[in-house]
């Protein structure tokens, strides 16, 4: 045995709340300077009555550990790199459980529950251009566009054995596309494949499913080197049941909160955590630090805010306490949310932390104390209105036009991200394209409009995989992608308008004003009768603007007169009509000047079904 290995500091801030880097004492670790095969081991179980170490170098036998307050802890002999472990616990009641370390930092393959010993990670690096870059490029007037995907079903089991399997085809293909980030489902150990990684029993643990966390680190670093930021999901809002996981772990509810109507989550089956215990709010910090520290992810896009910030979440009259004033706001987890965005603040600086926030809650963005600190929001009511307008058939569509306006009325309240996720194409929801109102025949043409609208509105962009070439079967986690639809002739069309739109999204500053009203101005939002949009964003340090135009129904208007913000000439840049894409009707190529026969500067476009146009002043 040996004396822990923490000192008071590191101690003093685990048991206060603010022990971030907590994950580099607790856990397992090999003991620094020891001779041969030795490895540290300690958990934080102040309940428990006995807690040893169980694992495959001892045949399974357990050596017990000494107590050092609420930490148990000790130094074994044997004990490999890979080696399977657990913690035995005898429970506040005498019940013996073998439980997974709550900080091991990789895992046993599913349906093994053990734990497995890993180093503090091998791999060389040779990302340090991007990290040097990475503040430049996320500042919030630089393009942000996130390709989103769940690394088990992106490609066939055939194809994705191991994270490095996923670099060389996931780098081709969203370079091409113009995405400048990826975000990774949940990668953290879970047990049950369906939850697609949102029930998380191993909050330090890469999952095994895909190699080691060496490996994962390998893929993050060749998609920096590429070009390409990494974002990954992350989940503190609840945790599974699990026997051998977290919950009630020395016979107690110790990481999740004691009182069931805050404890217990109604809808999913699982724990809450008690934001408001210290040693808690350490382990969460401390895991997303981890994340970041280790894995040099880019940000974590944080799951279920909403569920985290009410305590009336899903919960019925007389199921739900008030807080101390009387309210349903978490007092608690909005003080631990606060925290997080203030440790990643001062500890990385550049890294995003984005909200999954589906209310109306204040200031999800504003800096702290008064707002939660997030750096972008997850707009839930653009997608939702956006994809109910469309889901209308288009000769409806003009008794709906406030739908697809109303999103700018707030559109810079919050700093936001646009997404077009996951969760809009399962559960039966069915695919985008199966979304689209009108003839089934259209609905690839009303991709190209809706992907138009999504990357030419104020917002920073997400888009889920199979999305880009128009997936028609809703997104099933049990097998691969249809990809062998994107080697037809609309769909390599959708993808190339995909493309021009990232090409332009990337190169344009007039694009990237997402944040600050004085970057969008509407030229025409109230022309119901011809469901006809007419924005323009503009570069506020130029000057410089384009406009957008956007036409929402299946009807040809030759020589439609277009309202524009000045006179002047005016030459297309981009037409989703254009061949290229997989139109009918070529991109003019001479300029269209303006006249005055609608009462103010206006062009003539030939509008062809559910076009998207983008201009500039020649």
């Amino acid at each position: 045995m040996s004396e822990l290995h923490a000192d008071s500091e590191q101690l003093r801030a685990f048991f206060a709340g603010t022990g971030h880097t907590c994950w580099r004492w607790l856990g397992a670790w090999p003991a620094p300077h020891a001779q041969g095969d030795v490895w540290h081991f300690a958990t934080w179980a102040p309940n428990a009555e006995a807690v040893a170490v169980v694992g495959s170098w001892s045949h399974w036998q357990p050596t017990p550990l000494q107590r050092h307050g609420a930490v148990w802890h000790g130094m074994l002999h044997g004990p490999r790199a890979g080696d399977l472990y657990k913690l035995q616990i005898t429970d506040v009641h005498g019940l013996t459980v073998d439980r997974a370390d709550p900080y091991a930092r990789r895992a046993e393959l599913r349906p093994g529950t053990a734990s497995q010993l890993d180093g503090p990670g091998w791999h060389q690096w040779g990302d340090g251009q991007w990290l040097a870059e990475r503040a430049e490029r996320h500042r919030p007037d630089r393009p942000l566009a996130i390709y989103e995907l769940h690394l088990g079903s992106w490609k066939s089991s055939d194809e994705i054995h191991n994270y490095k399997d996923l670099a060389a085809p996931l780098i081709a293909h969203v370079t091409r596309l113009g995405f400048t980030h990826v975000e990774l489902m949940p990668l953290m150990e879970h047990p049950y494949d369906p939850s697609w990684g949102y029930q998380v029993t191993g909050y330090f643990a890469a999952t095994s499913r895909f190699g080691t966390p060496d490996d994962l680190r390998w893929l993050v670093d060749q998609l920096h080197q590429a070009g390409i930021g990494v974002l990954v999901d992350w989940v503190p809002a609840h945790f599974p049941r699990d026997i051998h996981a977290l919950g009630r772990f020395d016979g107690t509810p110790l990481y999740e909160h004691p009182d069931p109507q805050r404890g217990e989550h109604p809808d999913w089956g699982t724990y809450i955590f008690d934001y408001g215990r210290p040693e808690v709010r350490s382990f969460l910090l401390a895991s997303a630090h981890y994340w970041i520290e280790s894995f040099h992810f880019d940000g974590l896009r944080v799951d279920a805010v909403a569920s985290m910030l009410y305590l009336d979440y899903s919960r019925q009259p007389g199921q739900w306490s008030p807080n101390r004033d009387g309210g349903n706001v978490n007092y608690e987890a909005v003080e631990f949310v606060k925290a997080l965005n203030v440790m990643l603040r001062n500890e990385f600086r550049s890294v995003l932390c984005i909200a999954e926030e589906s209310t109306a809650y204040p200031q999800v963005t504003g800096d702290t104390p008064e707002g939660l600190g997030f750096s972008y929001k997850w707009n839930m009511g653009w997608m939702h209105d956006s994809l109910r307008y469309l889901s209308h058939d288009p000769i409806h569509r003009r008794w709906h036009h406030d739908a697809i306006t109303f999103a700018t009325t707030y559109a810079f309240a919050e700093h936001f991200v646009l997404p077009l996720s996951h969760d809009e194409v399962v559960h039966g929801k069915g695919s985008l394209l199966r979304k689209m109102g009108g003839p089934w025949q259209d609905g690839v043409t009303q991709l190209r409009l809706l992907y138009g609208f999504q990357w030419l509105h104020p917002g920073k962009k997400l888009l889920f995989m199979g999305q880009e070439f128009a997936q028609e079967s809703e997104w099933n986690q049990d097998t691969g992608l249809d990809w062998h639809l994107a080697e037809r002739p609309e769909r390599q069309g959708l993808l190339a308008w995909l493309a021009a739109l990232g090409g332009l999204y990337q190169s344009r500053r007039e694009l990237h004003f997402d944040c600050d009203p004085r970057g969008f101005e509407w030229v025409e939002g109230n022309d119901r009768d011809h469901s006809v949009l007419v924005w323009q964003r503009k570069d506020i340090d130029s000057g410089r603007n384009l406009v957008a135009v956007l036409h929402f129904t299946p009807v040809r208007r030759p020589g439609h007169g277009v309202p524009m913000p000045a006179e002047g000439n005016y030459r297309v840049l981009l037409s989703s009509a254009d061949p290229q894409f997989a139109g009918d009707q070529p991109r003019p190529t001479a300029t269209l000047p303006t006249h005055g026969r609608y009462g103010r500067p206006s062009v003539d476009l030939d509008l062809a079904p559910y076009q998207v146009l983008v201009l500039e002043r020649a």
